[in-house]
């Protein structure tokens, strides 16, 4: 009798072991193939998938979702400094894994392993997302779902290792594709006006939560590096923020919590933490879209993003944009001469730094004194210490003076006229005079500048996506994240826009 049931237990448990019920063979002609093209969702459609996974409402979904991208040129590791070939075997294509992230952010799930669970659970989707598949024959679908797919510490490896130059290669592919979707008339608008704003992230340390006990002053000490993450900085959030040149590299930032931190609120004014930064372009009330993006320690200030900014957007444009809106904070000459070579300006309100009047020029381009007179040129030098910038600087002195005395006296009788006058010293770019000259009641200005409310609203998009609040203990995870966010919210906004297009055709068909 105990013979007569053993072999029977031993099955049983043998499958129990391996998590499934023990099921006959499925017939091939059931099963879907393991052998599959490349992964290559933007050549892919619904007609050329087996039957049982265009039947998968999830499959077909994320294959929706992420068709558009390139990923057959999907880089599967960074380019070799040095050149010449990698050493050892190539390792697993990252492009399945990035395709994971990308439902992960899509689907809301907090962790790797939500995300492994969900894969497990929609087996469809791990033969859309290309996972290298392990064949059983047992199985409805012909692979085991759980083996094939990695487990939570390798998809959290893969995420802290990817280059984010991967990442940056996604988020080049929606935007021709969302100016190539706007109506014929307005595609030379895309691109015309940039916008640039930063996001505060907080870091997923203790440091950050006022319910945790810390020691008086050791909260907010520079020189304390959370145990939790070691690539965060602190960082105070400015009500207004300064002009480059009041806190370049690092805002103020106190070095213990007493007396200048007790006012401030942790997690809305002083955190540890990251910032993300992003430069996007508005076309009406069409599209609203990231051209580039970076995030960095929350110690930097927002204007160190400003060249990588402008140097990704042109890049992704295919042309240099003439103008931007900014905040206080990118009031500098640079900013202004970036966009003055191409004929534009930047929408950015002016900071009077130490108490300096505006600037008035004459019809020549000199800068006047106080009488209205225009001052000529003395000479010029170059500047390497008072911007993060070097300029070429002119000095100017008083009309009346130079570079002959004329013998009419100052109007004003300004007491420096008996000591040869006036003078006065500003850089003798474009930029730097742009600075003044701009007209900031313009409508042309006011248009412009209230196009960064697009920042508010990405910013919001991103903050329903997770951005905020990580729950990632390292900066490399969490630039690719965001990036990863933001190629996202390019994607809904191509499928937004395709959507309109095709409801207004219809309305005018009449169908």
């Amino acid at each position: 009798m105990i013979a007569e049931v053993a072999h029977p237990l031993k099955r049983l448990t043998t499958a129990l072991r391996l998590g499934r019920r023990e099921v006959p063979a499925t017939p091939a002609t059931t099963r879907v193939p393991l052998e599959r093209p490349a992964l290559n969702l933007l050549a892919a459609s619904v007609e050329t998938l087996p039957a049982r996974i265009a039947e998968d409402a999830v499959a077909r979904k994320d294959l929706r979702l992420l068709g558009e991208l390139p990923w057959e040129q999907f880089p599967t590791r960074p380019r070799r400094p040095a050149g010449g070939p990698w050493p050892g075997t190539p390792p697993a294509p990252r492009g399945p894994y990035v395709a994971a992230f990308l439902v992960k952010l899509h689907e809301q799930k907090p962790s790797m392993g939500a995300l492994r669970t969900y894969l497990v659970e929609h087996p469809a989707l791990v033969w859309v997302l290309g996972f290298p598949l392990v064949a059983d024959p047992t199985t409805a679908w012909g692979f085991d779902v759980a083996r094939s797919l990695p487990s939570r510490k390798p998809f959290s490896r893969v995420l802290r290792e990817l280059d984010n130059e991967a990442c940056q290669f996604l988020l080049d592919a929606p935007i021709p594709l969302v100016r190539d979707a706007l109506p014929e008339e307005l595609r030379a608008q895309f691109g015309q006006v940039v916008c640039g704003d930063t996001k505060a992230i907080l870091a997923w340390v203790r440091e950050n939560n006022p319910k945790a006990y810390l020691k008086k002053g050791q909260r907010f000490d520079s020189a304390r590096q959370p145990a939790g993450d070691p690539d965060c900085k602190v960082g105070i959030k400015k009500k207004r923020n300064p002009g480059p040149d009041e806190a370049d590299e690092a805002p103020a930032t106190p070095a213990r919590e007493p007396t200048p931190a007790g006012s401030l609120q942790i997690g809305e004014d002083i955190l540890w933490g990251y910032a993300s930064g992003l430069l996007t372009t508005r076309v009406g009330n069409w599209c609203e879209v990231v051209l580039s993006e970076q995030t960095k320690p929350f110690n930097r200030s927002d204007i160190s993003s400003f060249e990588q900014w402008l140097a990704e957007a042109t890049h992704r444009l295919g042309f240099h944009p003439p103008y931007s809106a900014f905040d206080a904070a990118y009031d500098a000459w640079y900013v202004q001469d970036e966009f003055a070579q191409v004929g534009g300006f930047a929408a950015v309100p002016r900071v009077d730094k130490g108490g300096q009047a505006p600037r008035t020029f004459d019809a020549e381009g000199y800068p006047c004194c106080a009488a209205g007179l225009g001052m000529p040129l003395l000479f010029t030098f170059q500047d390497r210490t008072t911007s993060r910038h070097e300029q070429t600087k002119g000095r100017f002195g008083c009309p009346l003076l130079t570079p002959q005395p004329t013998g009419a006296p100052c109007p004003l009788a300004d007491p420096h006229f008996a000591k040869g006058g006036c003078i006065t010293t500003m850089g003798t770019s474009a930029g730097a005079r742009l600075r003044y000259t701009l007209d900031r009641e313009s409508a042309q200005y006011k248009a412009i500048y209230n196009q960064r409310t697009a920042d508010e609203r990405l910013n919001s998009q991103a903050k329903t996506l997770g951005i905020e609040r990580p729950k990632l203990r390292n900066q490399a995870s969490i630039t690719n994240t965001n990036t990863l966010i933001y190629v996202l919210l390019n994607l809904g906004e191509l499928f937004r826009l395709r959507a309109r297009r095709d409801q207004e055709a219809r309305h005018s068909t009449g169908a």
